[in-house]
């Protein structure tokens, strides 16, 4: 009895000491908001050091995203179209270089309020939304973006020649690859709302129906263009995902 007591009061000491907040300061409102401005200001100075370095080299970036559209001619359409598209481009070129410096700036500013618990969870959830965001550009860039183009050029090659917008073509390029790398996000999701205890990898997997039907929406809607095929492939990305994140959630022991 004396050791049952004994492992109860160990585990409650335990689960205490990571609920505990380390270092835990005592700020006020105007401190907070101090702080978040100055984060911002740092994150948003990351960007546009990024930006300008992006656009310096911003033509092999270019030619680099026309590579799926081989053999398509890229027009201008207006006086300065190359040049906004360019800056386009360098946006979120920068966007991306900047992205450590920023994911840093967002931990630096939550950590104080984070349980040690709840910072066990930072390394494996930075780590894992990075990779899988890079990777969904990966997926998007080589495998969406070249499937939809053919069905494209495929759909109208006996009838028109293919001479793209050049501004139209990168809105599609740009919109499609940062959307999958969001949609990639979805084990980290789960992850989080099983270590939070919100839901258990069982009410996951009974939930699959609802999330094929919303995987199907989630392609229609990503997907810059129209072709079942495209959607398709998309959605089949995000229910591997799905699944592949109850696996994950079910090895965490939740």
């Amino acid at each position: 009895m004396t050791q049952t007591n004994t492992q109860a009061s160990n585990q409650k000491q335990n689960e205490d000491y990571l609920n505990e907040i380390p270092d835990e300061l005592e700020m006020s409102l105007f401190d907070h908001l101090e702080e978040l401005r100055t984060r911002i200001f740092y994150a948003l100075a990351a960007v546009g050091v990024s930006m300008i370095g992006c656009f310096l080299v911003v033509k092999p970036l270019v030619r680099w995203l026309e590579v799926p559209a081989e053999g398509v001619k890229f027009l201008q359409l207006a006086p300065g179209e190359f040049f906004f598209v360019s800056v386009e481009v360098a946006g979120y070129s920068g966007l991306l270089v900047a992205s450590p410096f920023i994911l840093y700036q967002i931990i630096q500013f939550v950590l104080p309020g984070l349980t040690r618990r709840e910072r066990r969870l930072l390394a494996p959830v930075v780590l894992g939304s990075s990779v899988l965001f890079f990777a969904g550009i990966g997926f998007a860039y080589w495998a969406l973006i070249p499937a939809a183009l053919n069905f494209f050029i495929a759909y109208g090659a006996d009838v028109v020649e293919q001479s793209w917008s050049i501004d139209r073509y990168f809105k599609f390029v740009l919109l499609l690859m940062f959307s999958t790398g969001i949609a990639f996000q979805i084990p980290v999701i789960q992850l989080l709302l099983g270590q939070l205890g919100i839901v258990s990898s069982k009410q996951m997997l009974k939930g699959w129906r609802i999330i094929v039907l919303g995987a199907v929406i989630l392609g229609a809607v990503l997907t810059p263009s129209t072709d079942p095929f495209t959607q398709s492939l998309l959605a089949g990305a995000v229910l591997g995902l799905y699944f592949g994140g109850i696996g994950v959630v079910k090895l965490s022991g939740k």
